[in-house]
């Protein structure tokens, strides 16, 4: 029982800071300001919201789906842990750059966003805040569930990690103007190193996942 409660510990807590070093809210939070400067402040809080409920939905059932997918492909966890890790690895290098991964938005999407009344779904839910990386990494956490009830691990992750996604976002002028821009530039390198060191573990587990059974 203890070595449950442990695994799944460590699980979550994988779950947690993957997710919440993938989806990046601080390096977003700038982005969404700009977007938004437009609107009122209720409007902006209604937009984060909504942006962080659509990346929720979006997640949810990507995590759901994973191992589906897997099966539908052909895909081995091998294969995705290493493709994974390789997708992290480059995100997380664009972090410490303190840069806003070309992945989550375009200039043609910021363009669309600004004439459109309504942008929480599109581009600010999906792909500012569920982009690439954390959809890939819900895809791979569902696959490496310890047990049938880690998926409510991985919910639990989802949840708390929007919760604080949608805290920031809401907050994101006062953010800006209380840490400056060169603070939220070193969390960011910070969170890319973590980022850094989950990409080179999971490539470590797939190879070592494929090299075992030949030894």
């Amino acid at each position: 029982m203890a070595d449950l409660f442990q695994s799944e510990t460590q699980f979550f807590i994988l779950c947690l800071t993957t997710l919440f070093t993938l989806i990046n809210p601080i390096g977003i939070t700038p982005l969404l300001v700009v977007m938004t400067e437009r609107f009122s402040n209720e409007e902006r809080i209604n937009i984060a919201k909504k942006g962080s409920l659509t990346a929720f939905i979006t997640l949810i059932l990507f995590a759901i789906l994973g191992s589906f997918i897997f099966k539908f492909f052909g895909i081995t966890i091998e294969a995705f842990q290493i493709m994974g890790g390789i997708l992290f690895f480059r995100n997380g290098l664009k972090m410490l750059d303190a840069k806003v991964g070309r992945s989550r938005t375009t200039p043609a999407e910021q363009e669309e966003s600004q004439e459109s009344d309504d942008i929480a779904i599109s581009p600010i839910g999906i792909p500012l805040i569920a982009g690439p990386g954390a959809i890939t990494a819900t895809m791979l956490l569902s696959s490496q569930t310890p047990q049938i009830y880690s998926y409510a691990t991985i919910g639990l992750s989802i949840m708390i990690v929007l919760s604080f996604v949608y805290i920031i976002l809401r907050n994101g002028d006062v953010l800006i103007s209380v840490l400056g821009t060169s603070i939220m530039r070193i969390i960011q390198r910070l969170m890319g190193l973590i980022l850094l060191v989950i990409a080179v573990q999971f490539i470590i587990n797939g190879i070592v996942s494929i090299i075992t059974p030949l030894i």
